[in-house]
């Protein structure tokens, strides 16, 4: 892991700014509230979440491929969401959506202007894939793969800056994919996000009581990379799944689905549980739900002595 504190959220703007000028078929939409300067060539539209998803689709019915920002309003997938389900979903139309989060969903304005249930809400949309990259790097990769998907996607970003995880000249991030960070026989961590950074402090930690974890930042949650993830649970026999968003149909449904489709393993989740936010500064709302490696290391420990062996 890098030194280097950077967002995941400046990857994204790295890699659109290469695409406007390699691609003349795609377009950029950013919400009209403020100016992001995310493309060299954005298309204003209406500070309405209906009207820029509208937009999307119309323009992506024009043959372009639509990337869609909102810096600056959390709330873009929820009050648009019929837009996106019947305008650019049920065609399957060629949009990505993303949006960036402060405090990676928890920030000072409080549970109405926080989204703690998004990967939930993009989930269960058939043909949508799901993103969430950890780091810069793995942000500027997804987002250029996304240039080849063939329907709509939604991708996660960050505001906040974490050290890099991933080295400068790697590339090996596409939709459907995950990354074993660190291999050992005793635990599963499942992370996405920036609870990467936090799963990667817990190993550290666990190590030292002789607890040797697997740690996967599972940057696809749907396609969801089962193959990656039963391979590591053979080997471990348990599994803690660390992101923050509600434990409901996230990226621990993802997992919990997986698990007892193929390999029933003892599973804990350090997430949201079932709540909305509230209002405090992203540090202190971490501490309070318990968005730590501390609390990793806690459910490892419980999970780790009812492994499956």
């Amino acid at each position: 892991m890098s030194d280097i504190a950077r967002s995941s959220y400046i990857g994204y703007i790295d890699a659109i700014r290469e695409i406007a000028g390699e691609c003349c078929d795609v377009v950029f939409l950013e919400n009209g509230r403020e100016s992001s300067a995310v493309s060299p060539r954005p298309l204003k539209v209406s500070s309405a979440e209906q009207d820029i998803i509208l937009t999307a689709a119309g323009l992506a019915l024009g043959g372009y491929r639509v990337f869609v920002t909102a810096p600056f309003n959390p709330l873009l997938i929820a009050s648009g969401y019929e837009q996106i389900r019947a305008s650019v979903v049920i065609p399957n139309l060629k949009v990505v959506l993303s949006l960036v989060h402060g405090g990676d969903v928890l920030d000072q304005d409080g549970a109405a202007r926080q989204i703690c249930e998004d990967f939930a809400l993009m989930r269960v949309l058939p043909n949508m894939a799901v993103l969430a990259p950890a780091d810069r790097r793995s942000s500027y990769s997804l987002t250029r793969s996304l240039l080849s998907c063939d329907g709509p996607a939604y991708i996660r970003l960050s505001y906040s800056d974490v050290c890099d995880i991933y080295a400068e000249d790697d590339s090996d991030f596409h939709i459907g994919g995950a990354r074993l960070l660190t291999e050992g026989d005793g635990v599963t961590i499942c992370s996405v996000g920036i609870m990467v950074s936090e799963a990667l402090k817990a190993s550290k930690v666990l190590a030292q009581q002789g607890i040797n974890a697997e740690i996967i930042d599972c940057y696809s949650i749907k396609p969801f990379p089962e193959q990656t993830l039963l391979a590591s649970v053979r080997r471990t026999g348990c599994c803690v799944v660390a992101e923050r968003h509600t434990n409901i149909g996230g990226l621990y449904g993802a997992v919990t689905e997986c698990l007892c489709r193929s390999y029933t393993v003892p599973v804990r989740s350090v997430s949201v549980q079932d709540s909305f936010g509230q209002s405090g500064t992203p540090e202190e709302l971490q501490e309070y739900y318990g968005l730590t490696h501390r609390e990793i290391v806690h459910n490892v420990i419980q999970v780790w002595a009812m492994r499956r062996r």
